[in-house]
């Protein structure tokens, strides 16, 4: 008996041991980050890793002024929002769909997603721009969240449907007795009980769509419309990286995503844990 609560008290503690180990590793990427932003180039040249002999907070307004830093947060807010709000939407009534009224053609549907979600991005890079150059897409903020609905739907018809197949039928027969429509069924009932799953979702498409750059890059060329990534990147040329620039620019545009995520945090596991469920 010794023994084993022995053993099991040395699990733990190496478990402990680990889990602070790979979170020092995490962390370790974020120091470097925040610590550099207050240095100037000759300081972060000179040591990388150590504190700032001298803190230069003006980084941060250089970068602001620089990047047009509140028109490409203002370019990054709208798309991901409204991409956010479509992929949820969407994905949750296809899913629904799918679940609940299984056919041959819904099943082919399926079976589509979960193939978009096995195909790399740069096989169809090209066709989809080719596809909205010919919508005349290109070059505006709507053709990139029409994109990013068109990539990000399939992943939320995948954990839809896991949890929608949850979901007792008797509550959705209980409202079609009392009168509700199919529409009514699915947004009064359906709907508020996939709360987990959407915050999971919008946790996830949060860091996709707020930090993606080869999917703007590819549809924006003008500067009016550049997103945070595409304003960043602005300081790393092919012979010269302004660090002392670009550095601040990072720590600002990573808050957004690191508050949804502080935030939502909590329903990371129960969303996908619930998303997994099958009959």
């Amino acid at each position: 008996m010794k023994y084993y609560k022995l053993r099991q008290q040395m699990l733990k503690f190496l478990s402990t041991v680990a889990i602070v180990f790979f979170m020092v590793i995490f962390l370790v990427p974020f120091y470097f980050l925040v610590i550099n932003s207050f240095k100037d180039l000759a300081g972060i040249t000179k040591n990388v890793a150590g504190l700032p002999e001298k803190w230069v907070f003006n980084n941060f307004v250089r970068a602001w002024d620089r990047s047009d830093f509140p028109n490409a947060f203002g370019n990054s807010l709208f798309v991901t929002v409204f991409s956010l709000a479509g992929v949820v939407l969407f994905s949750s009534m296809a899913a629904y769909r799918i679940t609940r009224h299984p056919s041959k053609f819904n099943n082919i549907i399926f079976i589509c997603c979960l193939a978009e979600m096995i195909i790399p991005f740069q096989v169809i890079m090209i066709p989809l721009v080719v596809v909205l150059k010919n919508l005349s897409l290109i070059n505006t903020l709507y053709g990139l969240i029409y994109a990013n609905l068109g990539l990000g739907v399939a992943m939320g018809v995948f954990m839809f449907s896991g949890f929608i197949k949850s979901v007792p039928k008797t509550l959705e027969e209980a409202a079609m007795i009392e009168g509700c429509s199919q529409l009514q069924i699915f947004f009064k009932v359906v709907f508020p009980l996939l709360k987990s799953i959407i915050f999971t979702l919008i946790i996830l498409d949060t860091f996709w769509f707020w930090n993606d750059y080869l999917l703007p890059v590819l549809v924006i060329s003008r500067p009016a419309l550049r997103t945070l990534p595409i304003a960043i990147s602005s300081f790393m040329g092919q012979y010269f990286l302004q660090w002392d620039l670009a550095l601040p620019a990072l720590t600002m545009a990573i808050l957004p995503a690191a508050i949804t995520f502080l935030v939502l945090q909590k329903n990371i596991v129960s969303g996908l844990v619930a998303g997994a469920v099958k009959e």
